[in-house]
């Protein structure tokens, strides 16, 4: 299992390897880059297949915080990290424990949050061992409103792109995946007038959905759907070779991170004349919202939900790249992101005394 080389090929920073015995934890913390600022990401449960496939994640994800926080304006670095086990079998206080010391001897490096598989609870107990963590439960909370909020911004910024109006009242929209963020944005769409259609692997997520007024697919369903958007809201890469010919949307938004298997896949969705949202500028709430507890005056609510709207005019602002230099959305958003981080760089170079 090669690190270095995707780790040079990509600009990885550093990738942290943590095991306590006590716990069995198996951790993996992947730091990007801190060009803006220390990186902030969640920790992920997931029951990986093997280290391999854990490794990639991390890495995956991580590059893709690098990515998101320049695109929404913060002073934040990318990093992520992932706990290897079954969050709902496996979970301990030890677990979380060790992770929290593990956390703190990287010095604020990276600040870690709740992501898939883990909740607020977790995070309070890695409060305990590392001042490094935000998403807390006296703070900003869960953040998976905020993220269905961003989501369906993200959504309006679409409709207005394709349809020529922001207007989500009676088009069909496929979310794939009803957690937490699918939760909440089933339940914004439909009080939107919008006929939603849900799928999931647990039978008692899709009844939470089915009570809101969704209407049940099968998971292997959800690709061949006719709709105007797929909303990918579960895990990444499910946009592939294979599913990618079978999408019958006109629209692919979601908060799933990292929904592309490989970046070719966004060419072959605009040659089919599917608008791609980038993932990374549409799930960007979480983000803002975790974010906002690092303010000098402390978390806002108002001010996070302000921040979060804006992901509509990100939007509007990648298509517009995009058009005008002829390029992908995926890869416009790219570009809007990285270029604040080479601006942000090259200004590194003023010499600043220390105080």
């Amino acid at each position: 299992m090669e690190v270095f080389t995707p780790m040079e090929r990509q600009g990885y920073e550093q990738v942290v390897f943590n095991y306590d015995k006590v716990s069995g934890l198996k951790a993996i913390i992947a730091i990007h880059d801190t060009t803006l600022g220390p990186s902030l990401g969640g920790v992920r449960m997931w029951p990986y297949k093997s280290e391999e496939e854990a490794l990639t994640d991390a890495l995956r994800l991580a590059r893709g915080m690098t990515y998101k926080s320049a695109a929404m304006g913060l002073n934040l670095g990318g990093g992520k990290g992932v706990i290897i086990g079954d969050p709902r079998k496996d979970k301990t206080e030890e677990l979380f424990r060790a992770f929290g010391k593990f956390v703190d001897t990287l010095g604020g490096r990276y600040i870690t949050a709740e992501d898939v598989g883990t909740t607020t609870d977790d995070m309070d107990i890695i409060k305990c061992y590392t001042d490094h963590v935000v998403g807390l439960a006296g703070t900003s909370g869960n953040p998976s409103p905020v993220t269905a909020f961003g989501t369906f911004r993200g959504m309006q910024a679409c409709a207005r792109h394709v349809f020529g109006d922001e207007g989500l009242a009676g088009k069909k929209v496929v979310i794939q995946g009803v957690g937490n963020v699918g939760y909440y944005l089933t339940e914004r769409l439909i009080n939107a007038g919008a006929e939603v259609y849900v799928a999931d692997l647990f039978p008692d997520k899709i009844e939470r959905a089915a009570e809101l007024g969704a209407h049940v697919i099968p998971p292997d369903e959800v690709y061949g759907q006719e709709c105007d958007i797929f909303a990918p809201c579960a895990l990444g890469g499910i946009i592939n070779d294979e599913t990618v010919e079978r999408l019958k949307a006109k629209i692919v938004c979601g908060s799933a991170n990292n929904q592309l298997l490989e970046d070719e896949h966004a060419k072959v969705l605009a040659s089919r004349n599917i608008l791609y949202a980038p993932d990374f500028v549409v799930n960007g709430g979480g983000l803002l919202n975790v974010a906002g507890e690092l303010t000098p005056g402390g978390y806002n609510r108002e001010w996070a939900l302000s921040r979060v709207s804006r992901i509509y005019d990100i939007l509007l602002r990648v298509f517009q790249i995009a058009e005008e230099r002829g390029i992908g959305t995926g890869e416009a958003a790219n570009s809007l992101a990285e270029d604040r981080i080479r601006k942000a760089l090259e200004q590194k170079r003023i010499y600043m005394p220390s105080s």
